[in-house]
């Protein structure tokens, strides 16, 4: 079983989901329909990705598109940068959830903050508007530091519910997360292993945690995000991984572990920098 954290306005979300970022519109199919079977039911996707069609299809696959299986489903995606307004935000949810066969999704999210073409005070009016409507459950943003949330809230009123962020050992950007957790904005965290570079962190420390118990160093830095209580997508095409990346719940870090694996952060992010980059 999958634990679920509980959102500021109300909703539950799977505390683990699975990321398809980088895995083309036809490959994707397998690769979700695989990770429901095994028990996800959480999936963060993004038009940013262009493998929505891809994802829509496994849904109605596997059912989860509609009916009681849809209610079980957390189904996550995001707005692609250069629609982001009013009118071309209402005009791109349209033709997201055709593409995802869905009626509503449960977390849309503006992908980057974009500050040097900023939209996101009047896209996050298009996003309440569609809250309001039934069609979104939870506005989220992504990528956003302390100085762009004040910019929103200065602007709208409105924090979001939830901030998904690079973070991983190397990069944790403690500031971010303590914004957030300041104003009630859960912390989410993509690239969670640094694309699998910090499996090998620690000059072996992670390795030696994951003897210890018994468990892959995948489990032990997901582990490590649990215990901080951070919402998690680890992205795997393989099955067998997708079974291990949602088995977290059998073992605990002793203090001194977890302390260690903190001990690595470093000044080094592995994906873009928000001030600079946009998912165009």
């Amino acid at each position: 079983m999958i634990e679920t954290i509980s959102l500021r306005d109300g909703n539950t979300i799977p505390q683990i989901g699975l990321g398809v970022l980088r895995i083309d519109d036809e490959g994707v199919v397998p690769v979700v329909e695989s990770a429901l079977e095994v028990g996800y039911r959480h999936i963060d996707g993004a038009a940013g990705y262009n493998n929505e069609a891809g994802v829509g299809r496994a849904l109605a696959s596997t059912g989860f598109n509609n009916g009681e299986l849809r209610k079980q489903l957390w189904l996550t995606t995001k707005l692609r940068d250069s629609e982001q307004g009013y009118d071309s935000a209402l005009k791109a949810f349209e033709r997201q959830l055709k593409l995802l066969q869905v009626e509503y999704v449960d977390m849309y999210m503006i992908h980057w903050p974009t500050p040097f073409d900023w939209r996101s005070d009047e896209t996050w009016k298009a996003f309440v508007r569609l809250r309001e409507e039934g069609r979104i459950r939870t506005l989220g943003v992504c990528n956003f530091l302390p100085e762009h949330l004040d910019k929103l809230h200065e602007q709208t009123g409105e924090y979001p519910t939830v901030n998904q962020i690079e973070l991983h050992p190397t990069w944790q950007q403690r500031n971010v997360v303590e914004y957030c957790k300041s104003h009630d904005i859960a912390v989410e965290a993509y690239s969670p292993m640094a694309r699998g570079a910090d499996l090998k962190a620690g000059d072996g420390l992670i390795e030696s945690i994951a003897q210890k118990h018994g468990v892959s160093e995948a489990q032990v830095i997901l582990r490590w995000h649990i215990e901080n209580g951070t919402i998690i997508i680890p992205k795997s095409v393989h099955a067998e991984r997708q079974r291990q990346n949602i088995d977290l719940f059998g073992f605990s870090l002793t203090e001194e572990e977890h302390h260690a694996i903190d001990a690595l952060d470093g000044p080094q992010r592995a994906g873009h920098d928000p001030l600079t980059f946009t998912y165009a």
